[in-house]
């Protein structure tokens, strides 16, 4: 207690303020300006209950992707065959050379395109070319749709768009009446399918911080794996290829309806184009679900600005202002990212043709069909979680490297293995081994090219890069009918070359999101 004698004590200073003129109270409203990363990360939350909304809503699309892709794997392949008249050996290994009326289908003509229209023997071909346009629809409609959702339509509205025309396009395949119509409906299901993905990974992904996108983002091929799993039962209950495609093709129609509703457009994305207050409305968004607050003096900026800091601006909020825009062109134009994009696109080209290739093979291992898509689907997860758990530990170059060899030799050993016999389940278990690595690169490419680029060109480079892929994919069906060593062979050479490519790209690993070509070029200095 203070003494009588205190200055305390005094009625002068009792009446005196306890701060000196001086002394200034920290001022609590002052505008603060804050990039998309540093705004999640400050105030609204990395990867709250909006994210996880968010994420497993949009990568449901997946599935989709999946649904209209593999379809192809039941719907186009050859049925078994058995002697109906003499003249028919037991023996026979194959229908070349009978005539037509000594066997017959073993489940019917209507099971199966293949067994419909006759592609046997010398129309063997229309199989790989049917499925090789439809890879080539995907390959146009990635650059397309990559380039309207960094544009115009934005990620949720070309999403919305390719889910549509997806379902239309589905339920007319199934209503084919000859082979050729049949090809012109499959390159244009893959026209829309080829946006599919892209637009889904990148609306997925952008709302999350940066230390839980790299896990986020290798999590996505869970509903790609999964979808082919969900198809290989589909396609056990529906067994004619016609009843297949509807039942296929109705999942998009139901997306359309229940799920995009319920989708936010990318903050990102309205950062760019000029709508800031749009884009910060859904910062306030992801803030309030995640149960967290967000001052009303804080706005967004954009990393060109070069008033803009990560704590505080005099100018106050930002409002809408001119869109920032970007195509390949600038990609191409900066000596930064043209090499960049050479390399994903070459390395993206390999792991597809070994990814689909793969997945296609499986009609030469002479096992059971509906069985072996399942057991390739679920091998692909464990990769999918391998890679998400060493991918912030490692990085995305040593592992995109590493899931590619990996890959690579274990092809190049079922290469060795005789088709029959005992070496037969061999010969499956390097094609599994073979799939699981490149899983883990298919998926781990997606994540690694949407951070070797800035937003306003993000969803056109990886448009390019899915279209490479979609180039390997229309290989990937000549090299099955093959037969042989030989697609073993070629995709282990593949996976062995593509990792030898990405030692020139640079690790992203604790890199932000850049939002524009000069924000990169500065940041990369």
């Amino acid at each position: 207690m203070p003494g009588p004698s205190s200055p305390l004590s005094s009625p002068t200073a009792l009446r005196s303020p306890l701060l000196s003129p001086e002394a200034k109270i920290p001022v609590t409203d002052e505008p603060e300006k804050l990039y998309i990363d540093h705004m999640l990360q400050k105030y609204c939350g990395e990867f709250g209950a909006y994210q996880l909304k968010h994420f497993v809503l949009t990568s449901l699309a997946w599935a989709l992707e999946a649904f209209h892709t593999m379809i192809m794997i039941f719907a186009d392949r050859e049925p078994d065959w058995r002697c109906s008249g003499p003249g028919c050996s037991p023996a026979a290994t194959s229908v070349c050379g009978l005539d037509e009326d000594v066997w017959q289908w073993s489940s019917g003509t209507g099971s199966s395109t293949v067994s419909e229209w006759g592609l046997i023997c010398g129309e063997k071909y229309k199989v790989g070319l049917v499925q090789a346009l439809f890879f080539g629809g995907c390959m146009i409609g990635a650059g397309i749709f990559g380039h309207l959702s960094d544009s115009k339509l934005g990620r949720k509205g070309s999403l919305t768009l390719v889910c549509i025309l997806n379902a239309i396009f589905g339920c007319l395949t199934a209503f084919s009446p000859n082979y050729w119509i049949y090809v012109l409906l499959r390159f244009l299901t893959g026209f829309s399918t080829g946006g599919v993905g892209l637009c889904s990974f990148v609306l997925a992904t952008e709302p999350i911080g940066p230390s839980k996108r790299g896990i986020a983002g290798m999590s996505t091929f869970y509903f790609f794996s999964g979808g082919i799993a969900v198809l290989s039962g589909i396609a056990y209950i529906f067994q004619t290829w016609r009843s297949l495609y509807i039942a296929a093709s109705i999942p998009s129609i139901l997306f359309l309806f229940i799920i995009i509703p319920f989708v936010s457009e990318s903050p990102r994305w309205y950062l760019v184009r000029g709508r800031s207050n749009d884009a910060l409305k859904i910062m306030r968004d992801i803030a309030k679900s995640n149960g967290k607050y967000l001052p009303d003096n804080v706005s967004l900026a954009m990393d060109d600005d070069k008033e803009s800091t990560d704590t505080s601006d005099k100018e106050g909020s930002i409002d809408d202002k001119e869109a920032v825009t970007g195509s390949i062109l600038d990609v191409l134009k900066s000596p930064l990212t043209r090499l960049r994009l050479f390399l994903t696109v070459a390395i993206s080209f390999s792991s597809s043709i070994v990814y689909y290739g793969l997945s296609l093979n499986v009609v030469n291992l002479d096992t059971n069909l509906y069985l072996t898509v399942l057991v390739n689907a679920v091998a692909e997860m464990p990769a999918f979680l391998l890679t998400a758990i060493l991918l912030d530990k490692y990085g995305r170059k040593p592992l995109a490297i590493g899931t590619q060899w990996f890959s690579g030799l274990f092809c190049l050993a079922g290469s060795l293995m005789a088709r029959n016999g005992p070496w037969k389940v061999v010969r499956m278990v390097c094609g599994v081994l073979g799939i699981f690595g490149m899983a883990g690169t298919y998926n781990l490419l997606f994540i690694y090219t949407m951070e070797l680029f800035p937003t306003v060109v993000r969803n056109a480079a990886l448009g390019c890069a899915t279209q490479a892929a979609q180039m390997g994919a229309i290989l990937a069906p000549f090299v099955v009918v093959l037969g042989g060593g030989i697609p073993f062979a070629v995709f282990g050479v593949c996976g062995v070359l593509g990792g030898i490519l990405t030692f020139y790209l640079p690790e992203t690993l604790h890199k932000p999101l850049y939002d524009t070509m000069a924000g990169m070029a500065v940041g990369e200095i």
